[in-house]
């Protein structure tokens, strides 16, 4: 993720926000985003894993993980909820683990908000054995072109001036009493593509997936990608 300055300050709510079964996007997208996912190999790293909820998931699923997290409180939650982990407190584009150490990287609604998008993905492409991969989750960028307002017309998708234009993105959201600041950056697909393609990555699986259940809350989704996700190998 992008940095302590940038995730510690909001570390308590993002738990609380998080740890709420049903509260927010994750738990109608992540099932899209394991079938992805190649089987348990020998080691698995998440980049910014945050309070640990998605390393959590990966271990139900029989991977052994490591995590990587800059925020020291998110960090230390992450290690109270789940002891079979190691969460090591570091950059995601300087992590301190040997070239060639895993056989997947995930990389969860991380990619946007780090400092060094190219260098997290660098740092990935260091991190796998050859034919090794990168399973990621980026927020889609068509939902950075705009957002959802009422009109007298019903809900509107409005769009901003400059799609290719990368731009700084600070937003507070609040729902059911909670409230979280996100902060991070817009990103084209041509970015992300370069990004992958420079590090040495081939794109296997594309997907835009739709929240798998009917709720009010992400209908909207339905209509306009909320999530891009990708299954990445490794060349050799």
């Amino acid at each position: 993720m992008s940095g302590v300055t940038e995730w510690e300050p909001e570390a308590e709510n993002w738990v609380r926000w998080a740890r709420t079964p049903g509260h927010d996007a994750y738990w109608y997208y992540r099932d899209a985003f394991f079938e992805l996912l190649p089987g348990p190999g020998a080691r698995t790293i998440e980049l910014g894993c945050g309070e640990g909820r998605v390393t959590r998931d990966l271990v139900e699923r029989g991977h052994r993980v490591v995590g990587i997290e800059p925020a020291q409180t998110l960090a230390h939650h992450a290690r109270d909820a789940d002891a079979a982990s190691a969460y090591v407190l570091a950059d995601a584009a300087a992590v301190p683990c040997g070239a060639g150490d895993f056989d997947l990287v995930v990389a969860y609604n991380s990619l946007q908000v780090v400092a060094d998008m190219r260098g997290t993905v660098r740092e990935a492409a260091r991190l796998l054995r050859p034919g090794g991969h990168l399973c990621l989750t980026v927020a889609h960028p068509a939902m950075d072109l705009g957002l959802f307002v009422e009109t007298d017309r019903g809900t509107v998708f409005t769009v901003r001036p400059s799609y290719f234009e990368s731009r700084r993105v600070e937003d507070t959201i609040g729902v059911d009493g909670l409230a979280i600041t996100c902060r991070g950056w817009t990103y084209t697909l041509e970015d992300y593509m370069r990004a992958l393609g420079d590090a040495g990555f081939v794109v296997e699986v594309l997907r835009e997936p739709v929240p798998n259940e009917p709720t009010a809350r992400y209908e909207c989704w339905r209509e306009v990608p909320l999530f891009l996700m990708a299954r990445t190998r490794k060349l050799p």
